[in-house]
Order: C-alpha cells, then sequence, then structure tokens
C-alpha cells in the first residue's frame, strides 16, 4: 500500500517535529481523515523523501514527527522545459499537472498573440502560485520528490528575446515538419515550446525558428493544446528517457 505524500516547502530534517502547512494539514485530516500515528512521507524539493507520522491533531494544527531520510528519487534522465502559452479554464491546469508526472523539469507559461486568457499584475502573479501548487500536487501523487519550478509569467516574445545558455535542443510541433522526433539523436536538454488553442502566430514560428528552435511532427493530425505537449512528452519519453527502461 503506497503511504500518502505531501510536499512541505520548509527545509526537512530527520528527528524533527513538524507543523504540516495549512493546506496539507487539511487535505491529511479532513479528505483522507488520517488519524494520529499515521504513517506518511514528506519531501521539501531538495532530495529524497522522509518517513514521517502523524504525532497530534490539533484543532488548528497537525504535527508530524520525521524519521529517516531517503535517498529516493524518480526522475528522467531527460531534462525538458515546457514553454507552455497560456491556456483557457482548466486546460493550463490539466497540461502541467500531466506535464509533471511525464517528468517536465521546468515549465514557462507565457502571454502568446493568440492566447485566450489574458493575465497581468496581482492576477497573473496568483496564477503562477496556483499552477506551482498543481505541480507540488502532481509530485505528491506521482512520487517525484524534486517539484518542477514555474516561472513567473513572460511575454512570448520577451522571453525568446533572452539569449540561450543551456545548449537545449528546441523544439516547436507541426503537422507539416519535415521530420519527426525519431528522426532526432538522442539528447538529454530540451526546451518544447507549445501554442495556446490556436496555435502560433506565423510570426511567432518565424521568431522561435530565428532563436534556433526546430519543428518535428507527431503525426498528420492537428493536435489540441492540452494534448500536444503531453504526446510529444510521451514520445520523448520513449525515446529517449525512463519509458525505456532500464
Amino acid at each position: 500500500m503506497n503511504l500518502p505524500r505531501f510536499y512541505c516547502r520548509e527545509a526537512l530534517a530527520p528527528g524533527a517535529h513538524i507543523d504540516l502547512p495549512e493546506p496539507v494539514a487539511r487535505h491529511a485530516v479532513r479528505v483522507l481523515r488520517l488519524p494520529p500515528g499515521a504513517a506518511v512521507v514528506l519531501f521539501d524539493g531538495r532530495g529524497g523523501e522522509y518517513e514521517a507520522r502523524i504525532e497530534r491533531i490539533e484543532r488548528d494544527r497537525v504535527v508530524a514527527a520525521l524519521g529517516a531520510w531517503r535517498d529516493v528519487e524518480r526522475e528522467s534522465p531527460l531534462a525538458v522545459t515546457l514553454i507552455q502559452a497560456v491556456q483557457a479554464g482548466e486546460k493550463m491546469d490539466f497540461t502541467i499537472q500531466k506535464a509533471v508526472e511525464l517528468g517536465v523539469t521546468h515549465i514557462v507559461p507565457v502571454d502568446s498573440r493568440r492566447s485566450v486568457t489574458r493575465l497581468a499584475g496581482e492576477r497573473a502573479g496568483r496564477r503562477v502560485a496556483h499552477w506551482q501548487g498543481v505541480a507540488a500536487s502532481a509530485c505528491e501523487q506521482c512520487g517525484r520528490n524534486q517539484v518542477p519550478q514555474v516561472a513567473p509569467l513572460a511575454r512570448l516574445d520577451s522571453w525568446l528575446a533572452r539569449p540561450a545558455t543551456d545548449g537545449a535542443l528546441r523544439l516547436i510541433l507541426a503537422p507539416d515538419a519535415g521530420q519527426a522526433l525519431a528522426d532526432l539523436p538522442p539528447v538529454r536538454n530540451v526546451q518544447m515550446l507549445i501554442g495556446a488553442e490556436g496555435g502560433l502566430d506565423p510570426q511567432e514560428i518565424v521568431a522561435a525558428q530565428q532563436v534556433g528552435f526546430q519543428a518535428v511532427g507527431l503525426g498528420p493530425r492537428v493536435l489540441r493544446t492540452e494534448t500536444a505537449a503531453l504526446a510529444a512528452l510521451a514520445a520523448m519519453q520513449a525515446l529517449w528517457g525512463d519509458f525505456r527502461g532500464g
């Protein structure tokens, strides 16, 4: 039986007694109905995970006692940064959740010309914080101990103007591309740009290609924005990542 897993942002240590963060405590007691003494797993995103038990439950706090640290990681050898144009409604939550399950390491939300949803100021900050929470929850579910960072929202043209520093393979998806993922040599570092509901504007595609993005195809069909990144991530994990086993 898999133990409940919870993410705690504060640094953890063996033998410590900590108050669980309020959302974690609420979920543990009100949703999972964990009693005192229940075994759980805690992780702080700094690597590995901790054995722990619910020590006591009070009206406004839940205290956990930490046990041994375990050097356990479930990261892919393939580092993928997803540059995702902001999607409408709950699609962005869905994409982030599933991308984390599929091993993405960084998420960069961008405002593109065809984005239906427009965010700015405090509203943008709140959404990024929400998406970071979605990423953390996905890690709790799938067993990852490294929480992918969700970057502050940026304009796509501004992000493309930044210098590339990590030598990553840069990809955009296009049904009519002359090459497929399988045609590319194995890599360990990828940046993948995905458009919003209406795809990328032609001028955005040109701007991306001018800074090293190359088009690849995932078959002849046009994929929805919430399908495209996930299909590509699964294909890359099968070709170059941990779907290969071993």
